[in-house]
C-alpha cells in the first residue's frame, strides 16, 4: 500500500467560499502571445524549444442548451517561466509542431482535469499525449481537501483568481482583453501551482 506524503497540516485543510473571497485577487500579469497565425505558431514553437515544464489548459465555447455536447476546444494555452501562448486553435489547425510537443515526452505539460482537455483535442488531431500531469491527482493523494484550479490557487499560492470570464465564448475570431487575461492566468496558475507542490516534495 503507497502510504500518502506527509506535508504540513496548513494544507490539509478545506477552504470555504467566504475565505476564498476574502482573499486578494490576482491574475498574470506577464507576456501572452496570441497565436492565430501559422508564423505566429512557428515562432510560439521555436521559442518554447528547450522548455521542460508547460503550464496547460484549454477553453472550450460553452453550451447553454440542455442535451447538447460541448464541441472541441477553442483554444490551447501553454505557460513557460516566460510567456503564456494563447493558440486559437479553431482558427489554426491543430498540428505542424503542436501536437508534437503535446506527445513529446520529455516536456511535462501540467493543468486541473487534463484527461477531459486531452479528450477534446483527440478528436481534432491525433496524438498520443505524454507527460500530462493532473494536479488533482497529486493533492487527492496528498489528502489535501482543494482539487480545482481556484481552491489550489487559494491554499498553495494565498490569493484567488477570476472565474468570471469561464463561460465567455471562446470560439470568437477576436478574444476580448478580459478573455486572454482569464486564459492566460489559467496556464500561468498551473505552472505555479505544480512548483508549489514540487516545494513540498509531493511530486
Amino acid at each position: 500500500m503507497t502510504k500518502a506524503p506527509t506535508i504540513p497540516e496548513q494544507y490539509l485543510r478545506l477552504f470555504t467560499k467566504e475565505e476564498i473571497n476574502a482573499m486578494p485577487l490576482c491574475h498574470y500579469e506577464g507576456p501572452v502571445a496570441v497565436v492565430r497565425t501559422e508564423k505566429q505558431r512557428t515562432q510560439a514553437l521555436r521559442e518554447m524549444e528547450g522548455e521542460t515544464l508547460l503550464g496547460f489548459d484549454t477553453e472550450t465555447r460553452p453550451v447553454f442548451k440542455k442535451g447538447k455536447r460541448p464541441g472541441p476546444p477553442s483554444l490551447i494555452q501553454l505557460a513557460t517561466a516566460s510567456c503564456v501562448y494563447v493558440f486559437q486553435i479553431n482558427l489554426l489547425p491543430l498540428c505542424n509542431g503542436l501536437c508534437d510537443l503535446l506527445a513529446d515526452k520529455e516536456v511535462i505539460k501540467t493543468g486541473v482535469a487534463v484527461r477531459d482537455d486531452i479528450l477534446g483535442l483527440q478528436k481534432m488531431a491525433g496524438f498520443t499525449p505524454q507527460q500530462f500531469i493532473d494536479l488533482s491527482d497529486i493533492t487527492a493523494a496528498a489528502r489535501m481537501q482543494t482539487h480545482g484550479l481556484r481552491n489550489m490557487a487559494a491554499n498553495l499560492l494565498g490569493f484567488r483568481i477570476s472565474k468570471s470570464a469561464q463561460c465567455s465564448n471562446w470560439a470568437k475570431e477576436h478574444l476580448t482583453p478580459q478573455q486572454i487575461t482569464y486564459a492566460a492566468t489559467d496556464a500561468w496558475i498551473s505552472r505555479e501551482l505544480y512548483l508549489a507542490l514540487a516545494r513540498l516534495d509531493l511530486l
